[in-house]
């Protein structure tokens, strides 16, 4: 699906059936101006990952006029927790993790480099969310506290999973798998024994567990991986901490 979005060769659309009034997208690492060279290059759009931050506000401003929102976007100051706020009422860079809008031409976003983006809005489109998920937020709870935030019925919500690392590349220790299966017996469907004891996490699964237990039955996407897509995405866990980071978020047009 293609939305009306200027230089949509820059995103990633959202593949789902979602009202005609939604726009979803994911940016790529393509259209920007950090330099080419380096884990930035070219579209980074943290100004938190030690990059130029004169270059990444060209680099915001630039996704802002692709994207032609009407409301300027809230970059939340995330950190892996499970606070969901509204973006139109929540002022500047607040922490959280999630975020949903209910106004017309204002975005919920979520910024991320091997992370896992969930995008939803429901039937109606009238209300649209953003949540980040990595395995510490997904394990706390943060899509369950976005869908509960959204004060929708679940069967009205569809969700989308956008680029995020794969199993093959996320390794984890035991701990870390030791926590989802103690919450729920499922998850262990959503690890794979891989080196020393160490184990492979598949965040798509996990993530459509959670879903599927808040009621949600529609879930799109899942098929990226942010670590061997390295010529369209950022990968910390690839580049290290010199990297860039994209923006997943959703938006309904003005009607």
């Amino acid at each position: 699906m293609r939305y009306n979005v200027q230089n949509a060769d820059r995103y990633v659309s959202a593949s789902w059936p979602a009202p005609d009034n939604i726009c979803a997208v994911t940016t790529t690492r393509h259209g920007g101006v950090s330099a080419v060279g380096d884990g930035y290059g070219s579209l980074n759009l943290s100004l938190t990952s030690g990059d130029n931050s004169e270059l990444v506000k060209v680099n915001r401003q630039r996704v802002a006029n692709d994207c032609g929102w009407s409301y300027p976007p809230v970059y939340l100051k995330q950190v892996h927790g499970t606070h969901v706020v509204d973006a139109a009422e929540c002022g500047d860079e607040p922490e959280a993790d999630a975020s949903i809008s209910r106004l017309q031409g204002m975005p919920a976003m979520v910024m991320t480099a091997d992370c896992l983006p969930v995008l939803f809005c429901n039937d109606r489109g009238s209300c649209v969310a953003a949540a980040h998920a990595g395995w510490k937020g997904l394990l706390a709870g943060v899509l369950e506290n976005t869908v509960s935030s959204m004060d929708c019925y679940p069967l009205e919500l569809m969700a989308w999973l956008g680029p995020a690392i794969s199993q093959p590349c996320f390794e984890v220790g035991s701990e870390v798998r030791d926590a989802f299966v103690d919450a729920n017996n499922e998850a262990e469907k959503g690890f794979i024994l891989g080196n020393e004891d160490r184990w492979l996490a598949d965040l798509y699964l996990l993530a459509r567990q959670r879903l599927y237990s808040t009621g949600i039955t529609r879930v799109y996407g899942g098929n990226f991986c942010t670590f061997t897509q390295d010529k369209l995405f950022f990968s910390y866990r690839r580049d290290g901490k010199a990297s860039g980071r994209m923006a997943s978020t959703i938006w309904m047009k003005e009607s």
